[in-house]
């Protein structure tokens, strides 16, 4: 119920999608999330498409979740959708280890993120027919 009250508070629509299972670290998964931030969703998505990057599938796929949700609970406009915001936090870390010379080990990190995407509806017009 907090969630829903946050939404409402501020008077413009938005939608939220999170992922909480993203395999990847923050770091990687940063300059991912940055570059899609105000964008329009048909381009978001796109750019992801053509990503060479492997967990831009888990992005895309939030993304896609967001746009449902929009569209089925909402009622939104999908053409009018963008990108409002875009961020990922720390999860757990799985700890493994790997044998090294002369009876050591060294440790390897299998960093969780959860990614955040919150989509919402433009109302100018303007702006969106300016760019090409």
């Amino acid at each position: 119920m907090g969630k829903q009250k946050k939404i409402d508070k501020n008077n413009d629509k938005t939608v939220k999608s999170i992922n909480n299972g993203v395999r990847s670290s923050v770091r990687k998964l940063n300059p991912i999330l940055k570059s899609i931030v105000g964008k329009k969703v048909d381009i978001a998505i796109r750019d992801l498409e053509f990503s060479e990057k492997r967990i831009t599938k888990d992005v895309k796929k939030t993304i896609t979740s967001a746009v449902a949700n929009a569209e089925n609970n909402f009622q939104y406009d999908i053409d009018k959708l963008i990108v409002k915001e875009a961020y990922c936090g720390k999860k757990i870390v799985m700890k493994r280890f790997r044998p090294r010379a002369k009876g050591r080990a060294a440790p390897i990190l299998k960093p969780w993120s959860s990614v955040t995407i919150i989509l919402s509806e433009t109302k100018q017009m303007e702006k969106d027919g300016s760019k090409s």
